[in-house]
Parts: structure tokens; C-alpha cells; sequence
């Protein structure tokens, strides 16, 4: 089963950058829609963007559109999340997940459909 493994959390100044990394452990990767969901403190997970097996669709959550971009090297067996303008409200634990379903076209928010997840990379914006 592949495992992903994040990286890339830290602290951050509000209005600064950072760049999320997965790595995945298996080739098997590369026909996985990937997604990257946040939890923070106190609150339930939520979605925030998702990228098919291609790189071709994405899809973000309002709260991040136009500052957020998810990409994905399959080659490198990783998926990104690059964050930019962060804003205090982007506090959270970051998780990567795969969606082990092959080579779908569609891509999807719905948590529950994404079955293996990284362990979490914390990030936290200061105001």
C-alpha cells in the first residue's frame, strides 16, 4: 500500500509563502488523484485542493482560490501545495491523501472518497 509522507510545514508571517510537499512510497502513485484537506484546532478537516492523476484538473476550496496551487510530479512520486499570501486563518495541520480509485477523470472534495492518508505537517501563520 503506498504511504505518503509530508513535508514542508513551519511557521510563517502572514502575507508569506510556503511549499508544501507528499511523497509517495509507490509508482502506483502516478494514476491517484491526490488531495490536500486541513484541520485546525478545534475544527473538523476540511478539503482545500485536489489534483487527477494528471495534473490536468484541479479543483480549491473558495477559502484558498487564487492563493493556493496544488501541482504533482509523477515522476518524483510527489504532490505539492505551494501557499502563498497566508493569511492567520490558514493555521492548521495540512494532510495529503490519495484517492486510490484509478485514473479518474473527475476529481473529487468529498473527503470520504480519499483512502490513504500522510501522518499531517503543521502550519501555522503568525498575524
Amino acid at each position: 500500500q503506498v504511504q505518503l509522507v509530508e513535508s514542508g510545514g513551519g511557521l510563517v508571517q502572514a502575507g508569506g509563502s510556503l511549499r508544501l510537499s507528499c511523497a509517495a512510497s509507490e509508482r502506483t502513485f502516478s494514476s491517484y488523484a491526490m488531495g490536500w484537506f486541513r484541520q485546525a484546532p478545534g475544527k473538523e478537516r476540511e478539503f482545500v485542493a485536489a489534483v487527477s492523476w494528471s495534473g490536468g484538473s484541479t479543483r480549491y476550496a473558495d477559502s484558498v482560490k487564487g492563493r493556493f496551487t496544488i501541482s504533482r510530479d509523477n515522476h518524483k512520486n510527489t504532490v505539492y501545495l505551494q501557499m502563498n499570501s497566508l493569511k492567520p486563518e490558514d493555521t492548521a495541520v495540512y494532510y495529503c491523501a490519495a484517492d486510490t480509485r484509478p485514473l479518474r477523470v473527475v476529481v473529487t472534495i468529498q473527503e470520504v472518497r480519499y483512502d490513504i492518508w500522510g501522518q499531517g505537517t503543521q502550519v501555522t501563520v503568525s498575524s
